[in-house]
């Protein structure tokens, strides 16, 4: 049993290469404690390695994953779309040819063959102009942690983040927080055991919106798990989730977003057939023509 796409889901308004933004941790790689392997030992799925860190081995995908992950560079313009820091993003090796273009730092930056580009480093600070600068709501942050933040970081001088103790988080401290940070242009969210503070304007369907400019494309899908990915899923034309993350637990849903049967790294395989299936037929110039005969 595979993901579906809601009913009368339209896949094509015509033109170029379709463009595939993919969302990387929980969703496409996985550290060993988001595996969720539901099997036997002597069952379990070979994986491959694709992040390295203080020489330990951190993400990794299936086999069947990584297949599908170079079949969908053949059929479409793969964009690796993420929070982690270009420096955090370069420890990934994903298969296949490097990615022409990346997102990192939520949008705030565009990677070409590997480089920032600094035009649009120059756009993402024009639009964070209104907002607070981060090292004011750092301060604010740290004089309000206690012991249940083990960590706190503004992460590529554009958003900021905290490691905490979830359990021993304060009744009503992230709802403090985003009272404090909403007028000043900020928004928060709770993810796993990290709580983000990012400027509103920061977003990955920004960035995405750029790369389908400069791709000259039409057809946008994408996949992610986070709440951070909410505008990135939105703004596709058909999307996909894992159903395991954040949004599977607010119950995150589109008329256009399907959600996968596999929870952990099985879901990862599986969103990435998906998108194959879908990239590619929306490739075919006579299947585009035969659909947009029957939207008229």
């Amino acid at each position: 049993m595979t993901a579906q796409t809601a009913p009368g889901s339209a896949l094509v308004t015509g033109g170029g290469r379709p463009v595939v933004c993919l969302d990387l941790d929980r969703t496409t790689i996985y550290s060993p404690a988001a595996l969720d392997l539901r099997c036997p030992d002597s069952d379990a799925p070979r994986l491959l390695c694709v992040e390295i860190h203080d020489g330990a081995p951190r993400s990794f995908m299936t086999e069947a994953a990584a297949d599908a992950f170079r079949a969908l560079q053949d059929t479409a313009v793969v964009v690796p779309t993420t929070t982690r820091t270009p420096a955090q993003l370069a420890r990934v090796h994903l298969p296949g040819p490097p990615a022409r273009y990346a997102i990192a730092s939520n949008g705030g930056h565009l990677l070409v063959d590997g480089e920032i580009d600094a035009g649009w480093s120059a756009a993402v600070r024009t639009r964070l102009a209104g907002c607070a600068p981060p090292a004011e709501v750092e301060t604010h942050m740290r004089a309000r942690s206690g012991a249940f933040v083990l960590r706190l970081r503004t992460a590529a001088g554009l958003f900021c983040y905290a490691v905490v103790e979830r359990a021993a988080l304060p009744a009503g401290w992230i709802e403090e927080l985003s009272a404090w940070c909403a007028p000043r242009g900020w928004t928060v969210s709770l993810q796993g055991r990290k709580v983000y503070a990012v400027p509103e304007g920061l977003t990955k369907s920004a960035a995405a919106a750029e790369v389908l400019d400069r791709c000259g494309g039409t057809m946008f899908l994408a996949a992610g798990d986070s709440l951070l990915d909410a505008d990135l899923l939105d703004a596709a034309r058909l999307a996909i989730r894992p159903a395991h993350g954040e949004l599977a637990a607010t119950g995150f849903a589109r008329p256009h977003l399907a959600v996968t049967v596999a929870t952990g790294v099985a879901a990862g395989a599986e969103l990435l057939a998906w998108l194959y299936e879908h990239a590619a037929e929306a490739a075919r110039p006579g299947d585009q023509a035969l659909r947009q005969a029957r939207q008229r």
